[in-house]
């Protein structure tokens, strides 16, 4: 379903012990928008009724809604750092094609 690298794992398991209570994780959203079609969301959540709750071997929760659900089979999330800044980068192989900036997708 949804994987994690280690990095992004690392960073989510720092941020959820510093901002979140003790049954969040990640939500990961699809929303309308973007340049070309859909864009993602990403922020610390409660689970609500009918979301899917994966737990990671590492005990990290991503939380996923019933409409973001088929976007993001076989997604994997990864964190990287680097010169131009940091932040989540998702690999998503059902998006058939993306804006130029990265931010939205389409399938």
């Amino acid at each position: 379903m949804v994987t994690l690298t280690e990095q992004a794992t690392d960073k989510l398991r720092t941020l959820l012990a510093e901002e979140a209570d003790a049954g969040a994780g990640l939500r990961l959203e699809v929303v309308p928008g973007g340049c070309s079609g859909f864009e993602y969301a990403l922020a610390l959540s409660e689970p609500r009724d009918g979301d899917e709750i994966i737990e990671s071997a590492a005990g990290v929760r991503v939380i996923l809604d019933r409409f973001s659900l088929p976007y993001l089979l076989g997604v994997q999330l990864d964190y990287e750092e680097g010169f131009q800044g940091a932040g989540f980068i998702i690999n998503n192989p059902n998006a058939t094609s993306s804006c130029g900036c990265g931010k939205s997708f389409q399938t």
